[in-house]
Protein backbone atom coordinates (compact mmCIF):
# COMPACT_ATOMS: atom_id res chain seq x y z
CA UNK A 1 0.00 0.00 0.00
CA UNK A 2 1.43 3.47 -0.95
CA UNK A 3 1.65 6.00 1.35
CA UNK A 4 3.60 8.51 -0.17
CA UNK A 5 0.61 10.95 -0.72
CA UNK A 6 -0.45 10.60 2.99
CA UNK A 7 3.40 11.68 4.08
CA UNK A 8 3.25 14.82 1.98
CA UNK A 9 -0.07 16.28 3.51
CA UNK A 10 1.75 15.69 7.22
CA UNK A 11 5.26 16.53 6.55
CA UNK A 12 3.52 19.73 4.99
CA UNK A 13 1.19 20.49 7.65
CA UNK A 14 3.81 19.54 10.20
CA UNK A 15 6.12 22.42 8.83
CA UNK A 16 3.64 24.83 8.07
CA UNK A 17 2.20 24.92 11.45
CA UNK A 18 5.71 24.88 13.41
CA UNK A 19 6.14 27.98 10.63
CA UNK A 20 3.40 29.58 12.24
CA UNK A 21 3.77 29.16 15.64
CA UNK A 22 0.73 26.21 15.71
CA UNK A 23 -1.43 29.67 15.01
CA UNK A 24 -4.03 28.56 13.18
CA UNK A 25 -3.96 31.16 10.17
CA UNK A 26 -7.18 30.00 8.16
CA UNK A 27 -6.18 31.59 4.64
CA UNK A 28 -2.67 29.64 4.97
CA UNK A 29 -4.50 26.57 5.93
CA UNK A 30 -6.82 26.79 3.11
CA UNK A 31 -3.88 27.46 0.70
CA UNK A 32 -2.47 24.18 1.59
CA UNK A 33 -5.52 22.50 1.47
CA UNK A 34 -5.86 23.39 -2.14
CA UNK A 35 -2.48 22.27 -2.91
CA UNK A 36 -2.67 18.72 -1.06
CA UNK A 37 -6.07 17.98 -3.50
CA UNK A 38 -3.76 19.40 -6.70
CA UNK A 39 -1.45 16.87 -5.38
CA UNK A 40 -3.62 14.42 -4.99
CA UNK A 41 -5.06 14.99 -8.52
CA UNK A 42 -1.78 13.61 -9.51
CA UNK A 43 -0.68 11.09 -7.46
CA UNK A 44 -0.99 7.38 -8.24
CA UNK A 45 -3.34 6.94 -4.78
CA UNK A 46 -6.42 4.70 -5.52
CA UNK A 47 -9.78 6.13 -3.82
CA UNK A 48 -9.84 2.45 -2.11
CA UNK A 49 -6.53 3.24 -0.40
CA UNK A 50 -7.29 6.88 -0.02
CA UNK A 51 -10.39 5.78 2.02
CA UNK A 52 -8.47 3.32 4.10
CA UNK A 53 -5.93 5.95 4.65
CA UNK A 54 -8.49 9.07 5.86
CA UNK A 55 -10.34 5.89 7.87
CA UNK A 56 -7.45 5.12 10.19
CA UNK A 57 -6.78 8.68 10.37
CA UNK A 58 -9.72 9.97 11.61
CA UNK A 59 -9.75 6.97 13.99
CA UNK A 60 -6.87 7.85 15.52
CA UNK A 61 -7.01 11.85 15.27
CA UNK A 62 -10.54 11.18 17.16
CA UNK A 63 -9.05 8.71 19.94
CA UNK A 64 -5.76 10.86 20.73
CA UNK A 65 -8.07 14.38 21.30
CA UNK A 66 -10.38 12.31 23.50
CA UNK A 67 -7.73 11.74 25.55
CA UNK A 68 -7.79 15.45 26.48
CA UNK A 69 -11.13 16.29 25.47
CA UNK A 70 -13.67 13.25 25.70
CA UNK A 71 -16.98 14.53 23.86
CA UNK A 72 -14.97 13.94 20.79
CA UNK A 73 -16.25 10.51 21.21
CA UNK A 74 -19.57 11.47 19.71
CA UNK A 75 -18.50 11.91 16.49
CA UNK A 76 -17.92 8.82 16.23
CA UNK A 77 -22.02 8.45 15.76
CA UNK A 78 -21.46 10.11 12.35
CA UNK A 79 -18.12 8.84 10.99
CA UNK A 80 -18.52 4.94 11.89
CA UNK A 81 -21.56 4.19 10.06
CA UNK A 82 -19.72 5.85 7.32
CA UNK A 83 -16.10 3.84 7.84
CA UNK A 84 -18.60 0.58 7.73
CA UNK A 85 -20.41 1.79 4.73
CA UNK A 86 -16.65 2.04 2.71
CA UNK A 87 -15.30 -0.94 4.37
CA UNK A 88 -18.62 -2.69 3.22
CA UNK A 89 -18.69 -1.40 -0.64
CA UNK A 90 -14.86 -2.19 -0.47
CA UNK A 91 -15.95 -6.20 0.40
CA UNK A 92 -18.55 -6.39 -1.44
CA UNK A 93 -18.57 -8.17 -5.13
CA UNK A 94 -21.97 -6.81 -6.70
CA UNK A 95 -20.79 -3.10 -7.33
CA UNK A 96 -17.88 -2.27 -9.30
CA UNK A 97 -17.95 1.55 -8.63
CA UNK A 98 -18.44 1.31 -4.96
CA UNK A 99 -15.74 -1.73 -4.79
CA UNK A 100 -13.10 1.05 -6.47
CA UNK A 101 -14.60 3.85 -5.01
CA UNK A 102 -15.90 3.17 -1.55
CA UNK A 103 -18.57 5.33 -0.04
CA UNK A 104 -18.42 8.03 -2.85
CA UNK A 105 -19.36 5.56 -5.36
CA UNK A 106 -22.96 5.59 -3.85
CA UNK A 107 -23.87 9.14 -5.13
CA UNK A 108 -24.04 7.53 -8.44
CA UNK A 109 -26.76 5.35 -7.32
CA UNK A 110 -28.19 7.64 -5.58
CA UNK A 111 -28.22 10.99 -8.50
CA UNK A 112 -29.39 7.74 -10.84
CA UNK A 113 -32.46 7.04 -9.15
CA UNK A 114 -33.68 10.88 -8.59
CA UNK A 115 -33.02 11.21 -12.07
CA UNK A 116 -36.29 11.46 -13.25
CA UNK A 117 -37.66 13.57 -10.81
CA UNK A 118 -34.70 15.91 -11.73
CA UNK A 119 -35.18 15.86 -15.54
CA UNK A 120 -38.88 16.42 -15.09
CA UNK A 121 -38.63 19.27 -12.49
CA UNK A 122 -35.72 21.16 -13.78
CA UNK A 123 -34.59 20.20 -17.03
CA UNK A 124 -37.10 19.14 -19.40
CA UNK A 125 -39.29 22.28 -21.27
CA UNK A 126 -42.86 22.46 -21.84
CA UNK A 127 -42.42 20.78 -25.03
CA UNK A 128 -40.38 18.25 -23.91
CA UNK A 129 -41.15 14.85 -21.30
CA UNK A 130 -42.16 11.82 -22.95
CA UNK A 131 -44.18 9.59 -23.15
CA UNK A 132 -46.47 13.07 -22.21
CA UNK A 133 -44.98 16.54 -22.27
CA UNK A 134 -45.08 19.17 -19.22
CA UNK A 135 -48.27 20.85 -21.89
CA UNK A 136 -50.10 18.26 -22.12
CA UNK A 137 -49.93 16.89 -18.28
CA UNK A 138 -50.45 20.63 -17.51
CA UNK A 139 -53.64 20.81 -19.35
CA UNK A 140 -55.26 17.78 -17.91
CA UNK A 141 -54.54 18.79 -14.81
CA UNK A 142 -55.98 22.51 -15.08
CA UNK A 143 -59.38 20.89 -16.99
CA UNK A 144 -59.58 18.37 -14.15
CA UNK A 145 -59.73 20.65 -11.34
CA UNK A 146 -61.85 23.30 -13.23
CA UNK A 147 -59.35 25.55 -13.71
CA UNK A 148 -58.56 28.15 -16.71
CA UNK A 149 -57.36 26.00 -19.49
CA UNK A 150 -56.12 29.08 -21.92
CA UNK A 151 -52.63 30.10 -23.29
CA UNK A 152 -51.16 33.09 -23.04
CA UNK A 153 -48.42 34.84 -25.26
CA UNK A 154 -49.26 32.34 -28.24
CA UNK A 155 -47.96 28.57 -28.95
CA UNK A 156 -44.54 27.28 -27.57
CA UNK A 157 -45.14 24.80 -30.72
CA UNK A 158 -42.22 24.90 -33.83
CA UNK A 159 -45.26 25.26 -36.43
CA UNK A 160 -42.36 25.19 -38.80
CA UNK A 161 -40.86 21.99 -37.99
CA UNK A 162 -41.89 18.83 -39.85
CA UNK A 163 -45.16 17.09 -38.54
CA UNK A 164 -46.78 19.85 -37.78
CA UNK A 165 -50.37 19.55 -37.48
CA UNK A 166 -53.59 21.62 -37.60
CA UNK A 167 -57.19 21.46 -38.50
CA UNK A 168 -58.35 23.73 -40.87
CA UNK A 169 -60.84 26.45 -40.09
CA UNK A 170 -63.46 27.80 -41.74
CA UNK A 171 -64.99 31.23 -42.76
CA UNK A 172 -68.12 30.42 -41.62
CA UNK A 173 -67.46 28.53 -38.41
CA UNK A 174 -70.44 28.19 -35.86
CA UNK A 175 -71.12 30.40 -32.99
CA UNK A 176 -71.43 28.23 -30.79
CA UNK A 177 -70.99 24.35 -30.21
CA UNK A 178 -74.38 23.78 -29.00
CA UNK A 179 -75.26 24.40 -32.73
CA UNK A 180 -74.06 21.44 -33.83
CA UNK A 181 -75.19 19.30 -30.59
CA UNK A 182 -73.87 19.34 -27.18
CA UNK A 183 -72.15 16.21 -26.50
CA UNK A 184 -73.81 13.61 -29.23
CA UNK A 185 -73.44 10.00 -28.64
CA UNK A 186 -72.48 7.09 -30.61
CA UNK A 187 -74.87 4.07 -31.24
CA UNK A 188 -73.46 1.01 -31.09
CA UNK A 189 -74.40 -2.18 -31.91
CA UNK A 190 -75.00 -3.66 -35.57
CA UNK A 191 -78.04 -5.98 -37.23
CA UNK A 192 -77.38 -8.77 -34.82
CA UNK A 193 -77.45 -6.86 -31.52
CA UNK A 194 -80.42 -6.40 -29.32
CA UNK A 195 -79.08 -3.92 -26.57
CA UNK A 196 -77.13 -1.59 -28.32
CA UNK A 197 -75.69 0.83 -26.62
CA UNK A 198 -75.36 4.99 -26.94
CA UNK A 199 -71.98 5.63 -26.51
CA UNK A 200 -69.77 8.53 -25.32
CA UNK A 201 -67.19 10.24 -28.05
CA UNK A 202 -64.62 9.89 -25.07
CA UNK A 203 -64.33 7.14 -22.66
CA UNK A 204 -61.80 5.31 -20.30
CA UNK A 205 -59.69 2.96 -22.16
CA UNK A 206 -58.70 -0.31 -20.39
CA UNK A 207 -57.01 -0.40 -17.24
CA UNK A 208 -56.97 -3.58 -14.68
CA UNK A 209 -58.28 -3.77 -11.14
CA UNK A 210 -54.23 -4.76 -9.79
CA UNK A 211 -52.47 -2.27 -11.98
CA UNK A 212 -54.62 0.16 -10.79
CA UNK A 213 -55.68 0.28 -7.09
CA UNK A 214 -59.00 0.07 -5.95
CA UNK A 215 -59.39 3.69 -5.32
CA UNK A 216 -58.38 4.41 -8.70
CA UNK A 217 -60.74 2.29 -10.16
CA UNK A 218 -63.60 3.70 -7.86
CA UNK A 219 -62.66 6.87 -8.71
CA UNK A 220 -62.40 6.38 -12.56
CA UNK A 221 -65.77 4.81 -11.90
CA UNK A 222 -67.53 7.51 -10.37
CA UNK A 223 -66.34 9.62 -12.67
CA UNK A 224 -67.42 7.84 -15.16
CA UNK A 225 -71.04 7.79 -13.92
CA UNK A 226 -71.00 11.12 -12.94
CA UNK A 227 -70.61 11.95 -16.52
CA UNK A 228 -72.66 9.90 -18.66
CA UNK A 229 -69.62 7.73 -20.76
CA UNK A 230 -67.91 4.49 -19.91
CA UNK A 231 -64.97 2.92 -17.96
CA UNK A 232 -63.48 -0.08 -19.46
CA UNK A 233 -62.41 -2.87 -17.50
CA UNK A 234 -59.38 -3.82 -18.88
CA UNK A 235 -58.54 -7.81 -18.73
CA UNK A 236 -58.09 -8.58 -15.12
CA UNK A 237 -62.27 -9.18 -14.49
CA UNK A 238 -64.62 -6.82 -13.03
CA UNK A 239 -64.37 -6.15 -9.70
CA UNK A 240 -66.64 -5.12 -6.83
CA UNK A 241 -64.95 -1.80 -7.10
CA UNK A 242 -66.23 -1.90 -10.90
CA UNK A 243 -69.73 -2.18 -9.60
CA UNK A 244 -69.52 0.24 -6.78
CA UNK A 245 -70.77 3.37 -8.27
CA UNK A 246 -72.90 1.79 -10.61
CA UNK A 247 -71.09 3.35 -14.23
CA UNK A 248 -71.29 1.96 -17.41
CA UNK A 249 -68.82 -0.99 -18.43
CA UNK A 250 -67.03 -2.27 -21.23
CA UNK A 251 -66.00 -5.64 -20.33
CA UNK A 252 -62.54 -6.88 -21.60
CA UNK A 253 -61.80 -10.60 -21.62
CA UNK A 254 -58.61 -11.21 -22.53
CA UNK A 255 -55.78 -14.13 -23.36
CA UNK A 256 -56.50 -14.94 -19.57
CA UNK A 257 -60.05 -14.97 -19.62
CA UNK A 258 -59.83 -14.17 -15.82
CA UNK A 259 -64.02 -13.46 -14.11
CA UNK A 260 -64.56 -16.05 -16.59
CA UNK A 261 -62.19 -18.75 -16.74
CA UNK A 262 -62.10 -22.72 -15.44
CA UNK A 263 -59.24 -23.42 -13.11
CA UNK A 264 -56.89 -24.66 -16.12
CA UNK A 265 -57.61 -20.81 -17.79
CA UNK A 266 -59.54 -22.26 -20.60
CA UNK A 267 -63.44 -20.03 -21.69
CA UNK A 268 -65.96 -20.66 -19.26
CA UNK A 269 -69.49 -20.00 -20.55
CA UNK A 270 -71.14 -20.22 -17.28
CA UNK A 271 -69.43 -17.64 -15.54
CA UNK A 272 -68.72 -15.63 -18.17
CA UNK A 273 -72.96 -15.36 -18.62
CA UNK A 274 -73.14 -14.30 -15.03
CA UNK A 275 -70.86 -11.83 -15.43
CA UNK A 276 -72.03 -10.35 -18.59
CA UNK A 277 -75.84 -10.27 -17.84
CA UNK A 278 -75.10 -7.54 -14.90
CA UNK A 279 -76.78 -4.17 -16.10
CA UNK A 280 -73.44 -2.41 -15.27
CA UNK A 281 -72.27 -4.15 -18.81
CA UNK A 282 -73.11 -2.43 -21.65
CA UNK A 283 -70.71 -3.74 -24.25
CA UNK A 284 -68.11 -6.92 -24.26
CA UNK A 285 -64.38 -6.13 -25.51
CA UNK A 286 -62.58 -9.43 -26.91
CA UNK A 287 -58.47 -8.52 -26.08
CA UNK A 288 -56.33 -9.88 -29.15
CA UNK A 289 -53.81 -7.18 -28.49
CA UNK A 290 -52.65 -4.00 -27.00
CA UNK A 291 -50.60 -1.50 -28.58
CA UNK A 292 -47.57 -1.48 -25.77
CA UNK A 293 -46.99 -5.22 -25.74
CA UNK A 294 -48.77 -6.94 -28.98
CA UNK A 295 -48.37 -10.73 -28.92
CA UNK A 296 -46.93 -11.26 -25.99
CA UNK A 297 -50.29 -10.78 -23.05
CA UNK A 298 -50.90 -8.95 -19.89
CA UNK A 299 -48.32 -8.84 -17.27
CA UNK A 300 -49.32 -8.46 -13.54
CA UNK A 301 -45.74 -7.98 -10.96
CA UNK A 302 -46.30 -10.38 -8.15
CA UNK A 303 -46.14 -7.50 -5.81
CA UNK A 304 -49.21 -6.44 -7.13
CA UNK A 305 -51.15 -10.10 -7.43
CA UNK A 306 -52.66 -9.57 -3.60
CA UNK A 307 -55.54 -12.07 -2.58
CA UNK A 308 -58.03 -9.99 -3.47
CA UNK A 309 -56.91 -9.21 -7.17
CA UNK A 310 -56.18 -13.71 -7.55
CA UNK A 311 -59.74 -14.17 -5.85
CA UNK A 312 -61.52 -12.06 -8.39
CA UNK A 313 -58.98 -13.25 -11.53
CA UNK A 314 -59.43 -16.62 -9.70
CA UNK A 315 -55.34 -17.25 -9.97
CA UNK A 316 -52.59 -18.10 -7.18
CA UNK A 317 -51.92 -14.84 -5.17
CA UNK A 318 -48.22 -13.40 -4.74
CA UNK A 319 -47.06 -14.94 -8.13
CA UNK A 320 -46.83 -12.74 -11.63
CA UNK A 321 -49.83 -12.98 -13.96
CA UNK A 322 -49.00 -13.66 -17.32
CA UNK A 323 -51.52 -13.63 -20.11
CA UNK A 324 -51.21 -16.29 -22.56
CA UNK A 325 -50.13 -14.26 -25.88
CA UNK A 326 -53.26 -15.47 -27.93
CA UNK A 327 -56.76 -17.06 -27.15
CA UNK A 328 -57.35 -21.00 -26.81
CA UNK A 329 -61.18 -20.49 -27.75
CA UNK A 330 -60.43 -20.33 -30.95
CA UNK A 331 -57.55 -20.90 -33.61
CA UNK A 332 -58.82 -19.12 -36.65
CA UNK A 333 -60.60 -16.15 -38.27
CA UNK A 334 -63.69 -18.05 -39.16
CA UNK A 335 -63.24 -20.03 -35.41
CA UNK A 336 -63.07 -16.45 -33.81
CA UNK A 337 -66.03 -14.75 -35.81
CA UNK A 338 -67.80 -18.01 -34.30
CA UNK A 339 -66.89 -16.94 -30.86
CA UNK A 340 -68.36 -13.64 -31.08
CA UNK A 341 -71.57 -14.46 -32.42
CA UNK A 342 -71.38 -17.10 -29.31
CA UNK A 343 -70.68 -14.09 -26.41
CA UNK A 344 -73.14 -11.82 -28.24
CA UNK A 345 -75.48 -14.98 -27.75
CA UNK A 346 -74.54 -15.71 -23.80
CA UNK A 347 -74.94 -11.75 -23.11
CA UNK A 348 -78.44 -11.68 -24.34
CA UNK A 349 -77.62 -9.25 -27.61
CA UNK A 350 -75.33 -6.95 -25.92
CA UNK A 351 -72.14 -5.53 -28.43
CA UNK A 352 -69.38 -7.71 -28.61
CA UNK A 353 -65.84 -6.01 -30.54
CA UNK A 354 -62.54 -6.96 -30.46
CA UNK A 355 -59.50 -4.75 -29.55
CA UNK A 356 -56.24 -5.06 -31.62
CA UNK A 357 -52.72 -3.37 -32.68
CA UNK A 358 -51.82 -4.03 -35.99
CA UNK A 359 -49.16 -6.23 -36.79
CA UNK A 360 -49.51 -8.19 -40.52
CA UNK A 361 -51.66 -6.36 -42.48
CA UNK A 362 -52.78 -9.97 -43.89
CA UNK A 363 -54.32 -11.30 -40.76
CA UNK A 364 -56.87 -8.56 -40.61
CA UNK A 365 -57.91 -8.81 -43.97
CA UNK A 366 -58.23 -12.55 -43.22
CA UNK A 367 -60.76 -11.06 -40.45
CA UNK A 368 -62.55 -9.32 -42.85
CA UNK A 369 -63.18 -12.45 -45.44
CA UNK A 370 -64.30 -14.88 -42.11
CA UNK A 371 -66.78 -11.88 -41.54
CA UNK A 372 -68.30 -12.20 -45.08
CA UNK A 373 -68.26 -15.63 -45.17
CA UNK A 374 -70.09 -16.29 -42.11
CA UNK A 375 -71.56 -13.85 -42.04
CA UNK A 376 -70.80 -12.75 -38.54
CA UNK A 377 -70.19 -9.25 -37.87
CA UNK A 378 -68.51 -7.85 -34.35
CA UNK A 379 -70.36 -4.59 -33.52
CA UNK A 380 -67.03 -2.25 -32.86
CA UNK A 381 -63.50 -2.75 -33.51
CA UNK A 382 -60.72 -1.04 -30.84
CA UNK A 383 -57.40 0.08 -32.25
CA UNK A 384 -54.71 0.45 -30.76
CA UNK A 385 -51.65 2.44 -31.41
CA UNK A 386 -48.12 1.20 -30.78
CA UNK A 387 -47.87 4.28 -28.58
CA UNK A 388 -50.04 3.10 -26.24
CA UNK A 389 -49.62 2.97 -22.61
CA UNK A 390 -49.14 0.06 -20.42
CA UNK A 391 -48.29 -1.17 -16.55
CA UNK A 392 -45.85 -3.24 -17.62
CA UNK A 393 -44.17 -4.06 -20.55
CA UNK A 394 -40.94 -5.46 -21.86
CA UNK A 395 -38.53 -2.75 -23.58
CA UNK A 396 -38.28 -4.34 -26.79
CA UNK A 397 -42.37 -4.46 -27.14
CA UNK A 398 -43.06 -1.17 -26.02
CA UNK A 399 -40.58 0.63 -28.25
CA UNK A 400 -40.16 -1.83 -31.14
CA UNK A 401 -43.34 -3.96 -32.02
CA UNK A 402 -46.84 -2.72 -32.78
CA UNK A 403 -48.37 -0.48 -35.85
CA UNK A 404 -48.70 3.23 -34.57
CA UNK A 405 -52.00 4.35 -34.52
CA UNK A 406 -52.07 6.90 -37.24
CA UNK A 407 -51.38 4.22 -39.89
CA UNK A 408 -53.45 1.68 -38.27
CA UNK A 409 -56.34 3.52 -37.85
CA UNK A 410 -56.15 4.45 -41.72
CA UNK A 411 -55.47 0.35 -42.60
CA UNK A 412 -58.26 -0.73 -40.34
CA UNK A 413 -60.80 1.91 -41.81
CA UNK A 414 -59.63 1.23 -45.32
CA UNK A 415 -59.63 -2.30 -45.60
CA UNK A 416 -63.46 -2.12 -43.88
CA UNK A 417 -64.60 0.13 -46.75
CA UNK A 418 -63.18 -1.77 -49.13
CA UNK A 419 -64.82 -4.99 -48.28
CA UNK A 420 -68.15 -3.10 -47.80
CA UNK A 421 -68.50 -3.68 -43.89
CA UNK A 422 -67.25 -0.08 -42.63
CA UNK A 423 -71.22 0.94 -42.56
CA UNK A 424 -71.89 -1.80 -40.08
CA UNK A 425 -69.28 -1.49 -37.56
CA UNK A 426 -68.38 1.00 -35.76
CA UNK A 427 -64.25 1.78 -35.43
CA UNK A 428 -62.64 2.89 -31.82
CA UNK A 429 -59.09 4.43 -30.89
CA UNK A 430 -56.91 4.24 -28.48
CA UNK A 431 -53.41 5.89 -28.09
CA UNK A 432 -52.41 9.01 -26.47
CA UNK A 433 -55.81 10.39 -26.93
CA UNK A 434 -55.45 13.58 -24.82
CA UNK A 435 -57.28 16.67 -26.33
CA UNK A 436 -59.82 17.85 -28.17
CA UNK A 437 -57.27 17.87 -31.35
CA UNK A 438 -56.36 14.47 -30.70
CA UNK A 439 -59.85 13.91 -31.14
CA UNK A 440 -60.58 15.92 -33.92
CA UNK A 441 -57.94 13.76 -36.03
CA UNK A 442 -58.93 10.84 -35.19
CA UNK A 443 -62.22 10.94 -35.94
CA UNK A 444 -61.20 12.83 -39.50
CA UNK A 445 -59.10 9.51 -40.09
CA UNK A 446 -61.83 7.56 -39.99
CA UNK A 447 -62.86 6.49 -36.02
CA UNK A 448 -66.14 6.84 -35.05
CA UNK A 449 -65.25 7.42 -31.56
CA UNK A 450 -62.20 7.21 -28.56
CA UNK A 451 -60.82 6.09 -25.61
CA UNK A 452 -58.19 7.27 -23.20
CA UNK A 453 -56.15 5.53 -20.44
CA UNK A 454 -53.45 7.79 -19.20
CA UNK A 455 -55.27 11.31 -19.52
CA UNK A 456 -57.56 9.73 -17.49
CA UNK A 457 -54.92 8.88 -14.84
CA UNK A 458 -53.80 12.38 -14.90
CA UNK A 459 -57.21 13.32 -14.29
CA UNK A 460 -57.25 11.26 -10.81
CA UNK A 461 -53.67 12.47 -9.79
CA UNK A 462 -51.15 10.68 -11.61
CA UNK A 463 -47.73 12.43 -12.09
CA UNK A 464 -46.54 10.21 -14.57
CA UNK A 465 -43.70 9.19 -12.43
CA UNK A 466 -43.05 6.20 -14.77
CA UNK A 467 -43.28 3.56 -11.37
CA UNK A 468 -46.07 2.11 -12.80
CA UNK A 469 -44.70 -1.71 -12.81
CA UNK A 470 -42.93 -0.92 -9.18
CA UNK A 471 -46.03 -1.13 -7.01
CA UNK A 472 -44.72 2.17 -5.83
CA UNK A 473 -46.86 4.94 -7.39
CA UNK A 474 -46.25 7.63 -5.17
CA UNK A 475 -49.60 8.74 -5.57
CA UNK A 476 -51.76 5.60 -4.98
CA UNK A 477 -53.07 5.39 -8.60
CA UNK A 478 -50.83 2.41 -9.97
CA UNK A 479 -50.07 0.52 -6.59
CA UNK A 480 -51.20 -2.61 -4.64
CA UNK A 481 -49.50 -0.70 -1.55
CA UNK A 482 -52.24 0.42 1.01
CA UNK A 483 -50.32 3.30 2.74
CA UNK A 484 -50.02 4.68 -1.08
CA UNK A 485 -53.28 4.11 -2.11
CA UNK A 486 -54.56 5.70 1.01
CA UNK A 487 -53.58 8.77 -0.37
CA UNK A 488 -56.16 8.81 -3.21
CA UNK A 489 -59.63 10.05 -1.88
CA UNK A 490 -62.43 8.64 -4.38
CA UNK A 491 -64.89 11.80 -3.51
CA UNK A 492 -61.98 14.56 -4.47
CA UNK A 493 -60.31 12.48 -7.55
CA UNK A 494 -63.84 11.32 -9.19
CA UNK A 495 -64.99 14.75 -9.88
CA UNK A 496 -61.67 15.71 -11.29
CA UNK A 497 -62.27 12.58 -14.13
CA UNK A 498 -65.67 14.03 -14.79
CA UNK A 499 -64.43 17.29 -15.53
CA UNK A 500 -61.52 16.69 -17.40
CA UNK A 501 -63.33 14.86 -20.10
CA UNK A 502 -66.51 17.52 -20.15
CA UNK A 503 -63.94 19.67 -20.66
CA UNK A 504 -62.04 17.93 -23.80
CA UNK A 505 -65.44 17.01 -25.63
CA UNK A 506 -66.35 20.49 -25.17
CA UNK A 507 -62.81 21.53 -27.13
CA UNK A 508 -63.71 19.03 -28.97
CA UNK A 509 -66.65 20.24 -30.28
CA UNK A 510 -65.44 23.80 -30.15
CA UNK A 511 -62.84 22.52 -32.92
CA UNK A 512 -65.60 21.07 -35.19
CA UNK A 513 -67.38 24.54 -34.50
CA UNK A 514 -64.71 26.14 -35.60
CA UNK A 515 -64.27 24.16 -39.06
CA UNK A 516 -67.94 25.19 -40.29
CA UNK A 517 -69.13 21.76 -39.65
CA UNK A 518 -72.58 20.41 -38.99
CA UNK A 519 -71.21 17.35 -36.96
CA UNK A 520 -67.85 15.54 -35.98
CA UNK A 521 -69.44 12.89 -38.48
CA UNK A 522 -68.37 15.26 -40.95
CA UNK A 523 -64.93 15.54 -40.70
CA UNK A 524 -62.79 13.78 -43.23
CA UNK A 525 -59.30 14.05 -44.52
CA UNK A 526 -59.22 16.31 -45.87
CA UNK A 527 -59.49 18.86 -42.87
CA UNK A 528 -55.90 18.09 -41.15
CA UNK A 529 -52.96 19.41 -42.93
CA UNK A 530 -49.69 18.13 -42.22
CA UNK A 531 -45.82 19.83 -42.40
CA UNK A 532 -44.26 16.85 -44.14
CA UNK A 533 -40.98 19.08 -44.64
CA UNK A 534 -40.27 22.69 -44.56
CA UNK A 535 -41.76 24.03 -47.76
CA UNK A 536 -43.96 21.22 -48.35
CA UNK A 537 -48.17 20.71 -46.59
CA UNK A 538 -50.48 18.56 -47.24
CA UNK A 539 -53.73 17.40 -46.10
CA UNK A 540 -54.46 13.65 -44.72
CA UNK A 541 -56.60 13.17 -47.71
CA UNK A 542 -53.52 13.08 -49.93
CA UNK A 543 -51.17 11.83 -47.96
CA UNK A 544 -53.60 8.86 -47.18
CA UNK A 545 -56.13 8.59 -50.16
CA UNK A 546 -59.23 6.41 -49.15
CA UNK A 547 -60.13 3.51 -51.30
CA UNK A 548 -63.27 3.00 -53.39
CA UNK A 549 -66.02 0.97 -51.08
CA UNK A 550 -66.26 -2.41 -52.02
CA UNK A 551 -62.64 -2.50 -54.26
CA UNK A 552 -61.90 -5.18 -52.14
CA UNK A 553 -64.52 -7.91 -52.82
CA UNK A 554 -63.73 -7.95 -56.59
CA UNK A 555 -59.97 -9.17 -57.84
CA UNK A 556 -60.06 -6.72 -60.70
CA UNK A 557 -60.51 -3.55 -58.25
CA UNK A 558 -58.36 -4.07 -55.41
CA UNK A 559 -55.87 -1.09 -54.89
CA UNK A 560 -52.22 -1.79 -55.71
CA UNK A 561 -50.99 -1.29 -52.70
CA UNK A 562 -53.44 -4.36 -51.06
CA UNK A 563 -52.17 -6.47 -53.80
CA UNK A 564 -49.22 -7.68 -52.11
CA UNK A 565 -51.49 -8.77 -48.81
CA UNK A 566 -54.67 -9.79 -50.76
CA UNK A 567 -55.59 -13.26 -51.29
CA UNK A 568 -58.66 -13.25 -52.20
CA UNK A 569 -59.41 -17.32 -52.27
CA UNK A 570 -57.63 -17.64 -48.76
CA UNK A 571 -61.27 -18.14 -46.77
CA UNK A 572 -63.78 -17.52 -49.01
CA UNK A 573 -63.28 -20.20 -51.35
Amino acid sequence: MRFRFSKRIFNDFEKFLVKNNKLLNYNLIFARVILSLRSLKNSNMKVRELFITISTVLVVAIVGIAFFWQPILWSFLLVAPLILLGVFDIFQKKHTIRRNFPLIGRFRYMLESIRPEIMQYFVETDTEGRPLNRILRSLIYRRAKGENDTEPFGTQMDLYHSGYEWLEHSMYAKHNPKDIGEFPRLVIGGKDCKQPYSSSLLNISAMSFGSLSNNAVLALNKGAKMGNFAHNTGEGAISDHHLKYGGDLIWQIGTGYFGCRHDDGTFNEVTFRENALRPEVKMIEIKLSQGAKPGHGGILPASKNTPEIARIRHVKPGIAVHSPPSHSAFSDPIEFMHFIKKLRDLSDGKPVGFKLCIGRKQEFMDFCEAMIYTGILPDFITVDGGEGGTGAAPVEFSNSMGMPLREGLIFVHDTLVGFGLRKDIKVIVAGKIITGFHMARAIALGADGCNSARAMMLSIGCIQALQCNTNTCPVGVATQNPSLVKGLVVEDKAPRAHRYHEATIHSFLELVAAAGLNSPDELEREHISKRVSLNVVKTYAELYPTIPEGSLLNVDTIPEEYKRYFQLTRIMK
